[in-house]
């Protein structure tokens, strides 16, 4: 109760003790005990613990006095903290607030009150209702949650600096001035515009993300997989952990080539003898030097963390004094422009590192000598030595490789200067003798290029100087108002960004002479660092800063990496990476970190800068295509919690963007991107098929819908032709007494006809009310789901709670599906057991749903032996398929072999058919005619014309007919109780299968007895045997016991004969029980004809079949349709079962009404 209520004492007539005579103006509420309820101890605020027992009157009962100070969203309603509501003081959250709320008393546990849920938000326990869901965060890792401190950083210090440090570095550094040379001023602004634009629509995209609710650790991750689902999320969050990975190698490599080019030359530990060997030692002193680097960066990150977090700041400081420094160098180029002269053999461009004097010979004490020059290119030092005929030809000159500002050289630099590997950096206004084969000199002190050079590869080495603008998104933890600082940070940062790099794109060429720009380890100067010629004070300050830039970008992406491996290994979504999850006691990805190396060794092995840059070009790009496709779905979904508070984007924005990183791919590298794009697509089947479900509320899933009710739509316009039907199934499943699935093979049936294509409802009904039965729904839905995925099964299940079996299959006929996505055939099992059931409602339910879907103009398909059909896994071998179409359906017989066939488990399967002809009918030509509708159908199968004459009925015919008859009339008549029924129903059956045993026998020996009985064949007379057991006599002897019928009667009958018996039983009234089991007897003249036609129909179809089709993997047969005089319905089920007889796999076929296939194209 807190300070809200104080317990005060009042004696037994109801009266305020002393004590609370103080409390004159309190509310004062008697407390009171519940029937038969346990007393309990209140302990007052005020006074000391004191038992009260309330049964006395003579005790001070006490109670409770409402204190009526506001609480902190206090509305004057009291906290109540009594044995009368159920509360416990150890979940002050879920405390229920006064009496004014009893109403929803009961729905505390899932709707807290509103003043518990603002005081979760204001302590920032994180999001209250769905962020558990959302996170799927488990109990005990929330218990591990320590109390955080509250966010200060903002917008300057916790967006906008890390995004410059990330943004500017390697490549403003070591390329730009190349890129400048090479594309010339103009195509380097398209190249810088190309890419800016496109991090600045990403950039606006990821503005709308961000702010459109919390963006916890994780970035650009993050937001894709939230937004686009797991699978894109998982493919685009690996893919951006590979690029942040090669960025790694590439700040790495960065790092060596100014340490060993332009800082300690002479570390190398492979040097190049002859100048064609270069190439190779640079690139294996990379190597070496790149992994032992990234070895100690990588124990860095391991031991201290912390500490390159907090050395950031430090490399920032370093990159914003070398930028500082190169505009102060461009200013002092006015008036001052600095001395690095460049030594040019006719227009080439010479490699200034192995000669002082840019001269060919010197005049020392009155005496010409050579200079070093001379002999690099003479044979020896003396005069008359042999030289290369370029270098007689051509004078040496020196011009000046930084002219200034003010010099006009930007009009030389404004064109571009592509060139293959090996050409020559020349100079355009100095004239050239000779020499017009350049590639025999290549390997002279000239400076040539080292790789092909052309615009698409300048702009995959250039883009990775504007990556690093989710740096902002990242720390959204830290943020004070994310939502706030997270666009204004990012966009500022790109801008700032994009002045620096349009105006270094300008200046240095206006700045330094093109040969120099061209000149990419600055060996025209003496090894120095191209941008490092134009700074100020000295070029120290750039090779410094750059050095410790790219070291400390390299540390950030190490770190950075592992963390993101581990936030889509903690998801879950990629079950190999799941051991990637782990790491030390203080949560540092150990194991993530261990991959990381290894894939960053790869990059280094690589060891060119200009090689790997495309390459985490591809995957960066990818990563901004799919931020900006987020934010296009999810704008034009408009999904109702799609929110941001950032207003300033727009989907045509995000279009653009998504095309123009697509574009960006492609120009770069097109085979890097169609790897990059296999990366990911791999990546997202396999987590579409191994990975686990999310559910998200991702843009994708919203798309999906979206997608699925304009079909829908469409599809409700107008049924569909003839050429796009297919079997629609709706599967009526039978669940046992736990929820089990009893015939999954019927689930394995259903995937083979369907083969993953259109729609497939499992149903089932459970008998009862949804409220009682819900849980059980439940269970069943999941087993059949599980069952689903087991048989392979894809679609959808639906589960129905009706008061009756019967309703609810009705139900699932009627409404199942959606819109134009309906059901147009059910598939279920033969009721193998109608006969024995107590219930003669199952049979009931079977015939009825025979009729509804003959009503609804659905197919029906009605498996026998179900369960021994193949499974999934099985592979039948050489055998056949038979289809008997007896009438026509609409082509069902002929489409469903057809659609098996195309499954492996019944490919090797012949398809035969065969129909039946009568005595009219010319077998020959109907055979004929047939195959010419199977050629048009363009259907293989062997077609065989089966006669059936028109035999007598034979007396076996009449049997069954007479045992079928004569139990219905039994079960009818005779009011049997439930014991006696069940024994009367397994004696006729008995006495059925007895029957059929004798088939061979007795149909014959009946059948002759016939015809000696008969004087003509047109006056024949039939006979049959009326086998009544002891059942039946013991029934009569029951009806009257005075009579005891014989324990057998067997008796053959003519016409005659039967008049006569049927008049002496009229005028017998001595016995009632013989009376009635005379009436009572399906005799002859009381057989009805039409279930004596159908019976030898039955028989004689049966025979045919099971002759021609015994040993067949299927048989397919058309299935009669139910009297329509529900009398007469236990009849039709005798009858299926006649006709089914002797077969294995059966498929009973009942087609829809309409025609399903065509010859037409």
């Amino acid at each position: 109760m807190g300070d809200r209520f104080v317990v005060v004492p009042v004696d037994g007539g109801g009266d305020v003790a002393d004590e609370g005579q103080q409390h004159s103006g309190s509310v004062v509420v008697q407390a009171t005990r519940l029937t038969g309820g346990v007393g309990r101890e209140v302990k007052p605020e005020l006074e000391e613990d004191t038992a009260v027992e309330t049964q006395d009157p003579n005790h001070v009962v006490p109670i409770l006095e409402y204190n009526r100070e506001p609480n902190k969203y206090g509305d004057g309603v009291p906290k109540e903290n009594s044995p009368f509501i159920n509360n416990t003081d150890n979940d002050k959250s879920s405390s229920y607030d006064g009496t004014n709320m009893a109403l929803f008393e009961e729905e505390m546990d899932s709707n807290p009150m509103v003043s518990s849920l603002l005081n979760k938000l204001a302590n920032y326990t994180n999001l209250t209702q769905g962020a558990q869901e959302h996170e799927e965060a488990d109990d005990d890792e929330s218990t591990k949650k320590k109390a955080v401190k509250s966010p200060q950083m903002g917008t300057f210090m916790g967006v906008y600096l890390p995004c410059l440090q990330n943004i500017l570095g390697v490549i403003l550094f070591l390329r730009l001035t190349w890129i400048v040379g090479t594309a010339g001023i103009l195509e380097s602004l398209a190249i810088v515009g190309l890419c800016c634009s496109c991090t600045m629509l990403t950039a606006i995209s990821m503005s709308a993300i961000a702010t459109n609710g919390v963006v916890p650790a994780g970035g650009s991750y993050y937001m894709i997989s939230r937004s686009l689902g797991p699978e894109f999320g998982g493919a685009v969050g690996l893919c951006f952990y590979l690029g942040t990975t090669f960025a790694g190698s590439m700040y790495i490599l960065g790092t060596i080539e100014i340490l060993l080019t332009y800082i300690v030359p002479k570390a190398a530990i492979f040097v190049a003898e002859k100048k064609e060997d270069a190439v190779d030692a640079l690139l294996n002193n990379m190597r070496v030097y790149g992994t032992c680097c990234l070895i100690l960066m990588s124990v860095v990150v391991f031991v201290g963390v912390k500490y390159v977090n907090k050395l950031a700041l430090v490399f920032l400081a370093c990159v914003i004094l070398s930028i500082l420094a190169i505009y102060a160098g461009v200013i002092k180029t006015i008036f001052e422009p600095p001395d690095f002269p460049v030594c040019m053999l006719g227009n080439r461009t010479l490699q200034n590192q192995n000669f002082d004097k840019c001269l060919k010979m010197d005049i020392f004490d009155n005496m010409t000598t050579t200079t070093q020059l001379w002999k690099l290119f003479c044979n020896g030092p003396e005069l008359n030595a042999t030289c290369n005929e370029y270098f007689l030809n051509n004078n040496v000159t020196e011009i000046q490789g930084i002219p200034g500002l003010t010099s006009g050289v930007i009009s030389e630099n404004m064109w571009s200067e592509y060139g293959p590997l090996g050409m020559l950096v020349e100079s355009k206004k100095l004239l050239s003798v000779g020499g017009r084969e350049p590639t025999e000199d290549i390997y002279l002190p000239y400076v040539v290029n080292d790789i092909a050079s052309f615009f698409t590869l300048l702009v995959g080495i250039y883009f990775p100087s504007v990556t690093g603008i989710m740096a902002g998104s990242n720390r959204s933890g830290d943020l004070r108002d994310a939502q706030r600082s997270i666009p204004v940070g990012t966009i500022l940062a790109i801008f700032t960004t994009s002045v620096i790099y349009f105006t270094c794109v300008v200046l240095f060429g206006a700045c330094i002479e093109g040969v120099l720009l061209r000149d990419k380890f600055g060996d025209s100067v003496k090894g120095n660092l191209v941008i490092g010629t134009l700074s100020w004070p000295s070029p120290w300050v750039i090779v410094i800063g750059s050095f410790f830039s790219c070291c400390g970008a390299g540390l950030q992406s190490l770190t950075g990496a592992p963390r993101l491996l581990q936030a889509i290994a903690r998801d879950g979504i990629v079950p190999f990476l799941q051991v990637f999850g782990h790491g030390k006691a203080n949560g540092e990805p150990t194991w993530a970190l261990l991959l990381t190396t290894g894939i960053c060794e790869i990059g280094i092995l690589i060891a060119s800068l200009d090689a790997v840059a495309p390459i985490l070009s591809m995957f960066f790009l990818m990563c901004y295509l799919f931020v900006n496709l987020a934010c296009a779905v999810q704008t034009l979904l408009r999904t109702p919690n799609w929110r941001p508070r950032f207003k300033y984007y727009h989907w045509a924005l995000s279009f653009l963007g998504m095309s123009l990183c697509l574009a960006l791919m492609f120009i770069s590298s097109w085979y890097y991107a169609i790897v990059a794009m296999a990366i990911a697509g791999c990546i997202y089947k396999y987590i579409e098929y191994r990975g686990a479900e999310k559910e998200w509320g991702d843009g994708i899933r919203g798309l999906s819908l979206n997608a699925a009710r304009f079909a829908l739509i469409r599809l409700e316009e107008a049924p569909p032709h003839t050429k796009n039907w297919r079997p629609q199934c709706l599967v009526l499943l039978n669940l046992d007494s736990d929820q089990a699935v009893k015939h999954p093979r019927l689930l394995s049936f259903t995937s083979q006809l369907k083969a993953g294509k259109g729609l497939t409802i499992v149903g089932n009904v459970l008998e009862g009310t949804f409220l009682t039965k819900e849980a059980e729904a439940k269970k069943a839905e999941q087993n059949i789901k599980s069952s689903m995925t087991a048989e392979r099964t894809k679609g959808f299940c639906h589960v129905v709670v009706s008061s009756n079996l019967r309703d609810g299959v009705s139900h699932l006929v009627q409404s199942a599906g959606l819109g134009g996505m309906k059901h147009n055939t059910v598939l279920m099992a033969w009721p193998g057991t109608w006969k024995q059931s107590n219930d003669p409602q199952s049979w009931r339910n079977f015939i009825e749903t025979v009729r509804e879907t003959t009503s609804a103009h659905q197919a029906l398909l009605v498996a026998k032996n179900v369960d021994s059909f193949p499974s999934n896994q099985d592979r039948l071998g050489e055998g056949t398929i038979d289809v008997w179409w007896v009438v026509h359906d609409g082509g069902l017989l002929m489409l469903l072999p057809f659609l098996l066939r195309q499954h492996k488990v019944w490919r090797k399967c012949k398809m035969r058919i065969f129909t039946v002809a009568q005595m009219d009918d010319n077998s020959i030509q109907m055979k004929k005619d047939l195959q010419t509708f199977l050629y048009h159908l363009r259907l293989n199968a062997e077609v065989e014309v089966v006669e059936m004459h028109d035999n007598d009925i034979s007396a076996f015919t009449y049997e069954k007919t007479l045992v079928m008859e004569q139990r219905s009339q039994m079960l009818k008549q005779m009011q049997l109780s439930k014991t006696e029924r069940e024994r009367e129903i397994q004696s006729i059956t008995d006495e059925s299968r007895n029957s059929i045993r004798r088939k061979n026998q007795g149909a014959a020996e009946c059948t002759s007895l016939s015809r000696q009985s008969s004087p003509t064949e047109d006056t024949q007379e039939d006979e049959a045997q009326l086998i009544h057991d002891r059942n039946t006599a013991s029934h009569a002897s029951m009806n009257d016991k005075s009579e005891t019928g014989p324990e057998q009667v067997h008796m053959t009958w003519t016409k005659d004969k039967l008049f006569t018996e049927r008049h002496r039983n009229r005028e017998c009234n001595s016995n009632v029980a013989m009376r009635d089991l005379f009436n009572m007897k399906p005799e002859w003249g009381n057989l009805n004809q039409s279930n004596v036609r159908r019976m030898h129909t039955a028989i004689k179809l049966n025979e045919v079949v099971v002759n021609k089709s015994q040993g067949a993997h299927l048989v397919l047969l058309n299935m009669p349709g139910p009297p329509k005089n529900r009398g007469g319905d236990e009849n039709y089920m005798e009858f299926l079962e006649v006709l089914l007889e002797g077969l294995n796999r059966v498929l009973l076929v009942r087609g829809g009404g309409r025609e399903v296939i065509t010859i037409y194209s």
